[in-house]
């Protein structure tokens, strides 16, 4: 049975590389693409619903002529999902990818995550939304709530895609981190790519090398050219750095942790390495 992926698109300038790299996995993983379009009826109600201000002793016509305005609007997102979605489609099929399919909900978004995910593999979004401006530097609002609530792995897009060579396992030796590991090290997806496996460490920090090792010899044995690291610094500057540097094209890590790569998502390394990193970022449930 082959994966499936589950596709968010919003029409923000992340939507493009989300396709991008949902192509890209595809490609390598022969899975399906499954977008998904979300209006919130509630949001939509909240910006586009004008009857419910008419004052007492309004003329029926303008409410009428109202209510036919907040019909028309109503239509009017419905036909601009639809055409994100066909847009997504054809950028993702330009690709090579040929399984890709398009579902327009109503619903709240993570509603729909914790409704769809269960026959998904992993699900990708955009590190921000639509209605993120590109000076701010906050995650999009939406982000910590799909995580939290979801229970398959995370692919969060950077905003410039770019093909993946290098990959950096972020690795604390808790449970996520060594599942991190494990599914580096099986899955098709990243066959034939150079692993790093990286920890953080202070002078007064116990490095736990057999652990890096163990690590590093379960993606030798499965294929991959591995390397481990130990770093030192303050987790998300040094992972950051390391990056920057060391050409890394996307970053795996826990989404739940321990030590000083711990994540809870918002005020932890995660968010700050989200926020920051240029490259894409897979979180581990």
């Amino acid at each position: 049975m082959s994966k499936i992926l589950m596709v968010l698109v919003d029409g923000s300038a992340y939507s493009a590389s989300v396709c991008r790299y949902a192509a890209w996995i595809a490609a390598r993983t022969g899975a399906q693409v499954k977008l998904y379009h979300v209006l919130d009826p509630r949001r939509a109600s909240d910006k586009l619903d004008l009857s419910g201000a008419i004052a007492l002793g309004a003329r029926s016509d303008l409410l009428e002529e109202l209510s036919s305005l907040d019909e028309q609007r109503a239509k009017l997102a419905q036909a601009q999902g639809r055409a994100i979605l066909d847009d997504a489609r054809t950028l993702i099929e330009a690709e090579g990818v040929t399984d890709v399919v398009t579902r327009l909900r109503y619903d709240d978004l993570v509603a729909t995550v914790t409704a769809k995910e269960g026959a998904a593999d992993m699900i990708l979004i955009g590190k921000r939304g639509e209605e993120a401006r590109p000076e701010q530097s906050h995650l999009g609002s939406n982000f910590e709530r799909i995580v939290r609530a979801s229970h398959k792995s995370v692919f969060v897009a950077n905003r410039a895609f770019r093909p993946v060579r290098r990959v950096l396992i972020a690795y604390d030796g808790g449970v996520s981190s060594m599942k991190a590991v494990e599914y580096v090290a099986r899955d098709p997806l990243f066959t034939g790519l150079e692993v790093v496996v990286a920890t953080v460490a202070t002078d007064s920090d116990e490095v736990r090398q057999d652990d890096l090792d163990n690590a590093g010899a379960t993606l030798t044995a499965c294929g991959h050219e591995a390397g481990t690291r130990v770093l030192q610094g303050q987790s998300g500057k040094a992972l950051g750095e390391f990056v920057e540097t060391e050409g890394i094209d996307l970053l795996v890590m826990g989404a739940y942790g321990h030590s000083r790569i711990r994540t809870l998502v918002i005020g932890s390394t995660t968010t700050e390495m989200i926020r920051s990193c240029k490259v894409p970022v897979v979180l581990m449930r």
